[in-house]
Protein backbone atom coordinates (compact mmCIF):
# COMPACT_ATOMS: atom_id res chain seq x y z
CA UNK A 1 0.00 0.00 0.00
CA UNK A 2 2.38 2.68 -1.24
CA UNK A 3 -0.10 5.07 -2.86
CA UNK A 4 -2.26 6.47 -0.08
CA UNK A 5 -4.58 8.50 -2.29
CA UNK A 6 -7.28 5.82 -2.24
CA UNK A 7 -6.64 5.08 1.42
CA UNK A 8 -7.11 8.72 2.42
CA UNK A 9 -10.30 8.96 0.37
CA UNK A 10 -11.67 5.83 2.01
CA UNK A 11 -10.90 7.14 5.50
CA UNK A 12 -12.62 10.45 4.77
CA UNK A 13 -15.66 8.58 3.46
CA UNK A 14 -15.86 6.42 6.59
CA UNK A 15 -15.49 9.43 8.87
CA UNK A 16 -18.23 11.20 6.94
CA UNK A 17 -20.60 8.24 7.17
CA UNK A 18 -20.32 8.08 10.96
CA UNK A 19 -20.70 11.84 11.29
CA UNK A 20 -23.85 11.91 9.15
CA UNK A 21 -25.40 9.08 11.16
CA UNK A 22 -24.79 11.08 14.33
CA UNK A 23 -26.46 14.12 12.76
CA UNK A 24 -29.46 11.98 11.84
CA UNK A 25 -29.74 10.66 15.37
CA UNK A 26 -29.57 14.12 16.92
CA UNK A 27 -32.17 15.41 14.47
CA UNK A 28 -34.54 12.57 15.32
CA UNK A 29 -34.33 12.90 19.11
CA UNK A 30 -35.21 15.71 21.45
CA UNK A 31 -32.87 17.47 23.85
CA UNK A 32 -35.06 16.28 26.72
CA UNK A 33 -34.57 12.60 25.87
CA UNK A 34 -33.91 10.56 28.97
CA UNK A 35 -31.12 8.04 29.32
CA UNK A 36 -28.85 6.41 31.85
CA UNK A 37 -25.39 4.78 31.99
CA UNK A 38 -26.78 1.50 30.68
CA UNK A 39 -28.94 3.07 27.96
CA UNK A 40 -27.44 6.30 26.73
CA UNK A 41 -29.45 9.19 25.32
CA UNK A 42 -28.39 10.61 21.95
CA UNK A 43 -26.75 13.86 23.09
CA UNK A 44 -24.30 12.34 25.61
CA UNK A 45 -23.53 9.53 23.16
CA UNK A 46 -22.50 11.96 20.44
CA UNK A 47 -20.57 14.01 23.01
CA UNK A 48 -18.60 10.90 23.92
CA UNK A 49 -17.90 10.03 20.29
CA UNK A 50 -16.72 13.59 19.74
CA UNK A 51 -14.32 13.42 22.65
CA UNK A 52 -12.92 10.16 21.30
CA UNK A 53 -12.33 11.77 17.91
CA UNK A 54 -10.80 14.82 19.51
CA UNK A 55 -8.19 12.61 21.16
CA UNK A 56 -7.19 11.36 17.71
CA UNK A 57 -6.94 14.94 16.48
CA UNK A 58 -4.59 15.59 19.40
CA UNK A 59 -2.47 12.60 18.39
CA UNK A 60 -2.19 13.75 14.79
CA UNK A 61 -1.20 17.21 15.97
CA UNK A 62 1.50 15.69 18.19
CA UNK A 63 2.88 13.73 15.23
CA UNK A 64 3.17 16.88 13.16
CA UNK A 65 5.00 18.57 16.05
CA UNK A 66 7.24 15.50 16.50
CA UNK A 67 5.96 15.09 20.04
CA UNK A 68 4.47 12.28 22.10
CA UNK A 69 0.75 12.80 22.75
CA UNK A 70 -0.72 12.41 26.22
CA UNK A 71 -2.04 9.04 27.30
CA UNK A 72 -5.83 9.00 27.40
CA UNK A 73 -7.60 7.05 30.13
CA UNK A 74 -10.05 4.28 29.36
CA UNK A 75 -13.71 5.32 29.64
CA UNK A 76 -16.09 3.34 31.84
CA UNK A 77 -19.25 3.56 29.74
CA UNK A 78 -21.40 2.42 32.66
CA UNK A 79 -20.09 5.02 35.09
CA UNK A 80 -22.75 7.38 36.45
CA UNK A 81 -20.16 10.13 36.79
CA UNK A 82 -18.94 9.74 33.21
CA UNK A 83 -22.46 9.72 31.84
CA UNK A 84 -23.48 12.77 33.88
CA UNK A 85 -20.47 14.71 32.58
CA UNK A 86 -21.58 14.16 29.00
CA UNK A 87 -25.20 15.01 29.85
CA UNK A 88 -24.13 18.40 31.18
CA UNK A 89 -23.14 19.54 27.70
CA UNK A 90 -25.67 21.67 25.81
CA UNK A 91 -27.28 19.86 22.85
CA UNK A 92 -26.52 22.66 20.37
CA UNK A 93 -22.92 22.72 21.52
CA UNK A 94 -22.64 18.95 21.15
CA UNK A 95 -23.87 19.07 17.55
CA UNK A 96 -21.51 21.91 16.67
CA UNK A 97 -18.53 20.26 18.36
CA UNK A 98 -19.22 17.00 16.50
CA UNK A 99 -19.06 18.79 13.16
CA UNK A 100 -15.97 20.74 14.08
CA UNK A 101 -14.00 17.78 15.36
CA UNK A 102 -14.84 15.68 12.29
CA UNK A 103 -13.54 18.49 10.09
CA UNK A 104 -10.44 18.78 12.28
CA UNK A 105 -9.81 15.04 12.00
CA UNK A 106 -10.06 15.19 8.21
CA UNK A 107 -7.71 18.19 8.17
CA UNK A 108 -5.32 16.32 10.44
CA UNK A 109 -5.38 13.33 8.14
CA UNK A 110 -4.59 15.54 5.16
CA UNK A 111 -1.64 17.10 6.99
CA UNK A 112 -0.16 13.74 8.05
CA UNK A 113 2.60 12.29 5.90
CA UNK A 114 2.30 8.96 4.11
CA UNK A 115 5.23 7.66 6.13
CA UNK A 116 3.50 8.40 9.41
CA UNK A 117 0.24 6.88 8.21
CA UNK A 118 1.84 3.62 7.12
CA UNK A 119 4.90 3.08 9.32
CA UNK A 120 4.14 2.70 13.04
CA UNK A 121 7.83 2.51 13.92
CA UNK A 122 8.08 6.26 13.31
CA UNK A 123 5.95 6.82 16.41
CA UNK A 124 6.82 4.25 19.08
CA UNK A 125 3.84 5.23 21.26
CA UNK A 126 1.61 3.57 18.64
CA UNK A 127 2.94 0.22 19.92
CA UNK A 128 3.06 -1.19 16.41
CA UNK A 129 -0.46 -0.12 15.46
CA UNK A 130 -0.87 1.51 12.07
CA UNK A 131 -1.94 5.14 12.34
CA UNK A 132 -4.35 5.03 9.42
CA UNK A 133 -6.29 2.23 11.07
CA UNK A 134 -6.34 4.04 14.41
CA UNK A 135 -8.01 7.00 12.69
CA UNK A 136 -10.66 4.63 11.36
CA UNK A 137 -11.10 3.07 14.79
CA UNK A 138 -11.75 6.40 16.48
CA UNK A 139 -13.63 8.08 13.67
CA UNK A 140 -15.71 5.20 12.29
CA UNK A 141 -15.65 1.89 14.14
CA UNK A 142 -16.08 3.26 17.65
CA UNK A 143 -18.84 5.80 16.86
CA UNK A 144 -20.88 3.47 14.64
CA UNK A 145 -20.62 0.80 17.32
CA UNK A 146 -22.13 3.18 19.86
CA UNK A 147 -24.81 4.25 17.41
CA UNK A 148 -25.79 0.62 16.98
CA UNK A 149 -25.87 0.20 20.76
CA UNK A 150 -28.18 3.21 20.98
CA UNK A 151 -30.75 1.72 18.64
CA UNK A 152 -30.53 -1.69 20.27
CA UNK A 153 -30.95 -0.15 23.71
CA UNK A 154 -34.00 1.80 22.57
CA UNK A 155 -35.82 -1.19 21.12
CA UNK A 156 -34.88 -0.58 17.48
CA UNK A 157 -32.89 -3.67 16.61
CA UNK A 158 -33.94 -3.40 12.96
CA UNK A 159 -32.43 0.07 12.75
CA UNK A 160 -29.22 -1.12 14.42
CA UNK A 161 -28.80 -3.96 11.93
CA UNK A 162 -29.64 -1.69 8.99
CA UNK A 163 -27.11 0.90 10.18
CA UNK A 164 -24.30 -1.62 10.43
CA UNK A 165 -25.23 -3.26 7.12
CA UNK A 166 -25.01 0.17 5.52
CA UNK A 167 -21.62 0.73 7.13
CA UNK A 168 -20.40 -2.51 5.54
CA UNK A 169 -21.77 -1.39 2.18
CA UNK A 170 -20.10 2.02 2.46
CA UNK A 171 -16.76 0.46 3.41
CA UNK A 172 -17.01 -1.80 0.35
CA UNK A 173 -18.08 1.06 -1.92
CA UNK A 174 -15.07 3.09 -0.76
CA UNK A 175 -12.73 0.12 -1.34
CA UNK A 176 -11.60 0.47 2.27
CA UNK A 177 -8.72 -1.83 3.29
CA UNK A 178 -9.59 -5.26 4.63
CA UNK A 179 -8.99 -4.46 8.31
CA UNK A 180 -11.45 -1.56 8.13
CA UNK A 181 -14.07 -3.62 6.32
CA UNK A 182 -13.56 -6.34 8.91
CA UNK A 183 -14.40 -3.84 11.64
CA UNK A 184 -17.62 -2.94 9.83
CA UNK A 185 -18.55 -6.62 9.62
CA UNK A 186 -17.75 -7.03 13.31
CA UNK A 187 -20.18 -4.26 14.26
CA UNK A 188 -22.77 -5.85 12.01
CA UNK A 189 -22.27 -9.19 13.75
CA UNK A 190 -22.75 -7.50 17.14
CA UNK A 191 -26.06 -5.99 16.05
CA UNK A 192 -27.25 -9.23 14.45
CA UNK A 193 -26.41 -11.28 17.52
CA UNK A 194 -28.34 -8.93 19.80
CA UNK A 195 -31.21 -8.80 17.31
CA UNK A 196 -31.57 -12.61 17.60
CA UNK A 197 -30.13 -13.32 14.16
CA UNK A 198 -27.47 -15.89 15.11
CA UNK A 199 -26.92 -17.36 11.64
CA UNK A 200 -26.35 -13.92 10.15
CA UNK A 201 -24.10 -12.95 13.07
CA UNK A 202 -21.89 -16.00 12.60
CA UNK A 203 -21.59 -15.29 8.89
CA UNK A 204 -20.64 -11.66 9.56
CA UNK A 205 -18.06 -12.75 12.15
CA UNK A 206 -16.51 -15.11 9.62
CA UNK A 207 -16.22 -12.25 7.16
CA UNK A 208 -14.75 -10.01 9.85
CA UNK A 209 -12.15 -12.67 10.64
CA UNK A 210 -11.24 -13.07 6.97
CA UNK A 211 -10.50 -9.37 6.65
CA UNK A 212 -9.21 -8.60 10.14
CA UNK A 213 -8.18 -11.83 11.92
CA UNK A 214 -7.41 -10.16 15.24
CA UNK A 215 -11.06 -9.34 15.82
CA UNK A 216 -12.09 -12.87 16.79
CA UNK A 217 -10.03 -12.59 19.96
CA UNK A 218 -12.18 -9.59 20.91
CA UNK A 219 -15.34 -11.55 20.19
CA UNK A 220 -14.40 -14.20 22.73
CA UNK A 221 -15.40 -11.97 25.66
CA UNK A 222 -17.68 -9.45 23.94
CA UNK A 223 -21.02 -9.23 25.76
CA UNK A 224 -22.82 -8.79 22.44
CA UNK A 225 -22.09 -12.41 21.62
CA UNK A 226 -23.37 -13.91 24.86
CA UNK A 227 -26.09 -15.85 23.03
CA UNK A 228 -23.59 -17.27 20.56
CA UNK A 229 -21.34 -18.36 23.42
CA UNK A 230 -24.22 -19.97 25.29
CA UNK A 231 -25.17 -21.99 22.21
CA UNK A 232 -21.56 -23.06 21.59
CA UNK A 233 -21.58 -21.53 18.12
CA UNK A 234 -18.98 -18.93 18.91
CA UNK A 235 -16.65 -21.55 20.38
CA UNK A 236 -17.02 -23.56 17.19
CA UNK A 237 -16.08 -20.52 15.12
CA UNK A 238 -13.09 -19.71 17.32
CA UNK A 239 -11.90 -23.28 17.00
CA UNK A 240 -11.73 -23.20 13.22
Amino acid sequence: MNDTTQLRAAIIGLLGFAAVEEELLLAATGAAEQGNPTCWAAVPLVAHNTEFRRQQVCRLDAIRRVQTPPAFAEVDHRSEEVYRRYCEQAPDGVALAAREVTAALIDGLSATSDDDLLDPSRNPWLDGRQLWLQIIVRGFWHPTGHLGDYYLGHGRADRAVALQAQAVAVASYLSAPGPARGMAYYNLACAQARADLPDEAIDSLRRADEMNPGLLAKADDDADFAVLRASGRLLSLLGQ
